[in-house]
């Protein structure tokens, strides 16, 4: 720091805020103008609430009419609706409902079922995780031939495609034709991320699909209960099945 700004900061007074007068200390603390600011903000706000909503009062039609008016109710400061004594929808409006629900969920859920076709049909589950390993037995007629035996030059392809399950070419095919698609490191591991991506689609799409399928059956048990047929519980909802329940045999004339 220069001479100049320690001269100049030495000569400089410190700032005190002008405290109350004693014949007025009964009355708090003195107000500032920033505490004098904060409180007008305020006033006028409230002011221009009031004026505005002054304004709406006037310019309201006094013929105006909503059912709200009469079919709710204040409670603790706010409006609430009142609870209707009649049923609103009859039974058989209860049921239509009911169908058009599962009909839309049911729609949803076939449309989902086909979407996981059309996977299964691309990705045809060849690198699948939960996939049961298949088993290829080769025969031979003896037992030197089985400690000899080479599964590559039995399959006619080299050794680093033994362990593929598929796009095994033979050694003809790859002296003959040339390879199409991707050969290097970095690109096989990145279509393979893209596969297990399709894999964990495939997966969603599926716990969804099953998801819809309880959901139809829950909506479809709740459709059957209507019935003024004796029941009895056989099994208890639970979040993978509905409720199971056993009905009273009737005779259809």
């Amino acid at each position: 720091m220069s001479s100049f700004r320690k001269a100049l900061k030495s000569r400089q007074r410190n700032h005190h805020e002008r405290s109350q007068p004693g014949s007025r200390k009964h009355l708090g603390l003195l107000e500032k103008k920033k505490d004098y600011k904060l409180r007008a903000d305020d006033y006028h706000k409230k002011q221009n609430t009031i004026a505005a909503l002054r304004k709406k009062a006037l310019d309201k039609n006094p013929d105006e009419f909503y059912f709200k008016m009469i079919n709710s109710q204040l409670k603790d400061g706010v409006h609430v609706a009142k609870k209707s004594t009649d049923e609103e929808m009859t039974e058989e409006q209860k049921k239509i409902m009911r169908t058009q629900d599962i009909r839309y969920i049911e729609m949803k859920r076939v449309a989902e079922a086909k979407k996981i076709e059309r996977l299964k049909g691309e990705l045809h589950l060849l690198e699948a995780d939960d996939k049961p390993k298949n088993k290829h037995t080769f025969f031979v007629d003896s037992k030197k031939e089985v400690h000899s035996f080479d599964l590559a030059s039995h399959l006619k392809t080299v050794p680093e495609l033994v362990d593929r399950v598929f796009n095994r070419p033979t050694i003809d095919t790859l002296n003959t034709k040339r390879i199409q698609g991707a050969t290097d490191p970095k690109s096989v591991e990145k279509l393979s991320k893209q596969r297990k991506h399709q894999y964990k689609i495939l997966c969603q799409r599926i716990d969804r699909e099953k998801k819809m399928f309880v959901i139809s059956e829950k909506i479809q048990t709740r459709k059957d209960l209507q019935d003024k047929r004796k029941k009895v519980k056989v099994k208890n909802e639970t979040n993978t099945s509905a409720a199971v329940y056993k009905f009273e045999a009737k005779r259809q004339r």
